[in-house]
């Protein structure tokens, strides 16, 4: 199973349903994860809360003026099959501009205009918009 991919699909599909917010089982990875789209204004907030079968991190979306979600469109790159890693000068745009791009790097979890900025490439996570 890909952690990642499950955590993007129940944050769009819980937007999609309308949802205040959604929990995923967590991990260091998924806290990262959050973090950069929290920074990146793609979703409210994020906690992490204890539960009975382990940790969760809690996921508040966001949603623009006229009630969509934030986030509509999303595409896990880089599988656990297939890696897909990027140099800096061939970082893209994604749906002209209006997507971002995020990374693994070695300064950490970055979207691609920050890796850019930072000029570091790395392994290409999703594309998300």
């Amino acid at each position: 199973m890909d952690k990642i991919a499950d955590m993007l699909v129940v944050i769009k599909n819980g937007g999609q349903a309308g949802k205040k917010s959604v929990e995923v089982p967590h991990s260091r990875l998924r806290s990262d994860i959050a973090r950069a789209l929290f920074q990146a204004g793609y979703i409210k907030s994020y906690t992490k809360k204890k539960g009975k079968k382990g940790d969760r991190l809690e996921i508040e979306l966001l949603y623009g003026k006229d009630g969509n979600p934030r986030i509509s469109y999303v595409k896990r790159v880089s599988k656990p099959s297939r890696r897909l890693y990027i140099r800096v000068k061939d970082i893209y745009k994604v749906k002209n501009g209006h997507g971002d791009l995020f990374l693994t790097t070695p300064k950490g979890i970055l979207t691609g205009e920050e890796a850019k900025k930072e000029m570091v490439g790395g392994e290409i996570l999703f594309e998300i918009a």
